[in-house]
């Protein structure tokens, strides 16, 4: 079986824009506010959205099973209110029930969470219950509400401690992925998100998060930013800052996936992280979507590097499935079922 950890509804009927374009008018102009019942979007729709994107790739890559969530891009913490950011992520996760409800064989649910800028996690630790009820079995956890400016405290601050003890409680993992940038200095996906990868990494390695909660798991998507092209820096900072060895500090509870798109990239992840710590995951339909002309195949063909890494079967295994479903139990649970 091959599990994709990280997968977008990126390709949502265009009904979800128009109405997060209304709910964003409606921060100036209260009497252009959307209700929700004005959302209309078909069981056909969804399946049209799907059918020509992610579905036809899963079947002309071999992939089963996508780790599903609402686009991350469009979170978008940063702008309005924490009730904005509320209504906005109920909208989305609900969406991606009825979308697993249309295919259950081929998405499990991931949800959005309702943050905001400075505001508590109250209300995150709440619909991550309401999703868990669903039967979704993680979250997106963004470590920067403010869209690129920053302002959160950095993930091992116990201001975040509600969502990791909900997380613990629920025994489900969280991806820590950023959304949108709204500071032009920073590309939203060319680099915001690797910076954000990055800089969570850098904060676990400065705090003690895991001794609080040894049994937390977080995923750094995106091949772990610049983190295993510069192991030797992170090791060697963890070393001069009198920091545990990585392999007990940190990496009995963060994992990567393998959302990189070249094979070299691949080859190094492979080569510097142990295989325990790395989950399959491709982000199709996502960030890259183009040809390499050097090699005629989709930049985000993912499975094609592994297949192509050299690693024995056993290993592509513990990527492709064996250790999504120790990272995400309540799946484990649900295949079983």
């Amino acid at each position: 079986m091959i599990i994709d950890c990280h997968g977008h509804y990126t390709t949502a009927p265009s009904e979800l824009t128009t109405y997060r374009d209304a709910q964003i008018a409606a921060l100036k102009d209260p009497a252009q506010t959307p209700t929700r019942e004005s959302l209309k979007i078909s069981d056909d729709q969804i399946r049209d959205s799907l059918e020509g994107a992610q579905l036809k790739l899963q079947r002309e890559r071999g992939s089963d099973l996508t780790i599903f969530s609402p686009r991350a891009s469009t979170m978008s913490h940063h702008i309005g209110t924490e009730s904005t950011s509320l209504e906005w992520t109920q909208i989305c996760n609900d969406l991606i029930e009825r979308c697993v409800g249309l295919y259950p064989k081929n998405f499990v649910g991931v949800c959005q969470l309702p943050q905001s800028p400075g505001a508590p996690l109250a209300g995150s630790v709440r619909e991550l219950q309401r999703c868990a009820d669903m039967g979704f079995i993680g979250a997106n956890l963004n470590p920067d509400p403010s869209g690129g400016h920053w302002t959160a405290p950095p993930l091992t601050d116990k201001y975040w401690y509600p969502i990791y003890e909900k997380l613990v409680e629920l025994d489900m993992p969280a991806m820590v992925h950023v959304s949108s940038s709204c500071n032009h200095n920073f590309h939203a996906t060319g680099a915001h998100y690797i910076n954000a990868d990055t800089t969570a990494f850098m904060q676990f390695i400065q705090g003690d998060l895991f001794k609080d909660f040894p049994t937390l798991r977080l995923i750094i998507p995106h091949g772990g930013g610049a983190v295993p092209y510069h192991w030797g820096r992170y090791r060697g900072l963890a070393q001069d800052m009198k920091r545990p060895l990585l392999g007990e500090h940190v990496m009995k509870n963060v994992f990567f996936d393998t959302c990189v798109y070249h094979q070299p990239g691949i080859d190094l992840l492979l080569k510097v992280i142990d295989l325990s710590n790395i989950l399959f995951g491709s982000e199709m339909v996502g960030a890259v979507r183009g040809i390499d002309p050097t090699t005629g195949q989709f930049y985000d063909d993912t499975k094609r590097y592994i297949d192509n890494s050299g690693l024995s079967d056993a290993d592509k295994q513990r990527i492709f499935s064996q250790n999504a479903l120790r990272v995400y139990p309540r799946l484990k649970a649900r295949l079983a079922g």
